[in-house]
């Protein structure tokens, strides 16, 4: 690894079960992933930009190295948006994928900011 490279977790975000009938349309099993800054759904898929809005501010967090005490290392469901929904998404951890700092910005690495 050279001294600006770091670590991203690719994520799989999945419709489960909640406490009630959907109200949404989504079903077990929907799913799209995001792989660094990537969303990507299936043919054929889609999603409310309500759930969206529910999920993305979230997956940043989840694409990241976690304190093990961060609530954020243990609770991966979130409700519906919808409070009449009983659809939860299931944000899962897959696999690792590794970026470099110069490849991904303009702005340059400065190790003597704090």
């Amino acid at each position: 690894m050279t001294d600006d490279n770091f670590e991203l977790w690719d994520l799989r975000i999945e419709v489960v079960e909640g406490d009630g009938p959907t109200v949404c349309g989504r079903k077990n099993g929907a799913h799209f992933t995001v792989s660094g800054e990537e969303v990507s759904f299936p043919e054929g898929a889609s999603f409310s930009f309500y759930e969206l809005s529910a999920l993305l501010p979230l997956l940043a967090a989840k694409q990241r190295a976690l304190h093990p005490n961060d609530w954020m290392s243990t609770d991966s469901e979130v409700a519906c948006p919808d409070p009449n929904c009983g659809a939860r998404f299931r944000i899962m951890r897959t696999s690792k994928r590794e970026f470099r700092h110069a490849e991904t910005t303009r702005t340059p690495l400065n190790r003597d900011d704090t």
